[in-house]
């Protein structure tokens, strides 16, 4: 039998037979690594149906699904993003930074989980006893926990075998290795074959399985990109390891929406939950201040309420500087042409910084207009009412389009007290505006800009 190397892409997952120094799949630069794929026996037993017993294609109506498909982790905002809690069977990848809080998240839904089922931790990276401190800190205790140091596959499955957990928690993938595999742990064969395992484990038992997979200096999960495509779940926990606020964002989820997004509070004793993350967006709004304007953004099926912040100077370069945090770059860049030939505000000479506070990403058309307002009223200097916001597309003909869940939006802004919103005129005609709220319909953006200002 002979070995056969091949090559891996660690940023998309192509292989090559031989190495290059870019890939070509995704035009990366010396992301190829050396490979040597493990020699297959061709002497295996034909297997009959018989020898299968259950283990044969089966029709949809013969196919019984269980009463009971998904429980609560304990934390509502962990629900939200997994679609309405786990899905019994499911491999779910939480990734992040190092120090951003995924240890403690999974340690922390431990205390809800075992009430129910019962749990297993297995950590390559910290020891028993470094276990038990950080869950006696986070206030974890239960005789339905079970913790286990181990960096070996199958010493994990024969304690799954032995233990038959309801719930396996893997901290991390990439320090994890199968005695079979001759690589060192974290390399991309190591991390491929033993998720491979607990992939089939959790198919196979209907056990549920949570991993957590460290990501690399590009912010992806470290490893080859078929790792992502493995599990049933993919979570980013995002945020500012300097910050307080953390957000765990779903990349891929088979059982649920991936726009959904948690917000959580770090602090002493673990992660708290922020249910109104719009309130939080919005302490310490500044008062009679020019450039600011809030905008209600969709993420998920949860409205939420972003300040955004601009700040427009007169340029002393040839090319006037242009600077986007937590907005597109190139939507900015269109939305300021269309502010100019269409609102008549000359910003060809100005330099432009656009800033969401919080640490929001708005990727969506409803959040083109309030961004149009920002821009106007700091070239203006003049400021917005401080309880008005604006809802909207912009096109490039300066005509400003509805959005999706406007009905939705406009619940959300009166509930956090605002009394005016600007909204298009065009399908807001059988809108049910909530009660204190005045609408203000505008057909384009100098409309807009001239209510707003």
């Amino acid at each position: 039998m002979k070995t056969k190397t091949i090559y891996y892409c660690t940023s998309c997952g192509n292989e090559t037979p031989q190495w290059m120094g870019r890939c070509p799949a995704c035009g990366a630069w010396n992301t190829l690594t050396e490979h040597t794929e493990k020699p297959v026996n061709e002497k295996k037993a034909a297997v009959t149906l018989r020898d299968r017993g259950d283990r044969r294609p089966k029709r949809l109506s013969q196919i019984v699904s269980g009463s009971e498909q998904r429980f609560s982790t304990g934390l509502a905002e962990l629900d939200r993003v997994l679609g309405g809690g786990a899905v019994k069977g499911s491999l779910v990848l939480v990734g992040g930074a190092p120090g951003i809080g995924k240890s403690t998240l999974l340690l922390q839904i431990c205390s809800s989980l075992c009430q129910n089922a019962v749990v297993l931790y297995v950590s390559g990276e910290e020891s028993e006893s470094q276990l038990k401190m950080r869950a006696e800190r986070l206030q974890v205790a239960d005789d339905h926990l079970l913790f286990f140091s181990e960096t070996d596959v199958e010493e994990i499955l024969l304690a799954v075998k032995e233990l038959r957990p309801d719930i396996l928690i893997v901290d991390s993938i990439q320090t994890m290795s199968a005695p079979d595999n001759t690589s060192s742990p974290g390399s991309i064969s190591q991390v491929k074959d033993c998720t491979m395992a607990l992939m089939q484990l959790s198919k196979t038992t209907g056990m549920t399985v949570f991993v957590v997979g460290h990501v690399n200096k590009d912010g992806a999960i470290a490893g080859p990109k078929v790792l992502e495509h493995m599990v049933d779940c993919v979570l980013y926990f995002e945020g500012e390891r300097s910050g307080v606020y953390r957000l765990l964002r779903a990349a891929k989820n088979r059982f649920g929406s991936t726009n959904e997004i948690g917000v959580f509070e770090m602090y002493d004793k673990g992660l708290r939950e922020i249910p109104n993350p719009s309130q939080l967006l919005l302490a310490g709004r500044p008062k009679g201040a020019s450039g600011t304007c809030v905008a209600c953004a969709m993420e998920g099926t949860r409205p939420i309420l972003a300040e955004v912040q601009a700040l427009v100077t007169k340029s002393f370069f040839n090319v006037p500087r242009r600077t986007t945090d937590g907005f597109d770059y190139n939507r900015a860049a269109l939305l300021t042409a269309v502010l100019e030939k269409r609102g008549g505000i000359r910003l060809g000479d100005c330099d432009i910084y656009l800033n969401v506070i919080g640490g929001l990403n708005i990727d969506e058309p409803g959040s083109d207009l309030p961004v149009l307002i920002a821009i106007a009223s700091s070239f203006r200097d003049a400021p917005v009412d401080e309880h008005l916001t604006a809802v909207g597309e912009v096109g490039l003909t300066g005509e400003i389009r509805t959005v999706s869940n406007l009905e939705q939006r406009l619940a959300e802004i009166r509930r956090l007290g605002f009394e005016k919103c600007i909204i298009p005129r065009s399908g807001s005609e059988r809108i049910n505006c909530p009660e204190g709220l005045q609408l203000l319909r505008v057909r384009n953006v100098r409309e807009a800009i001239e209510i707003a200002l």
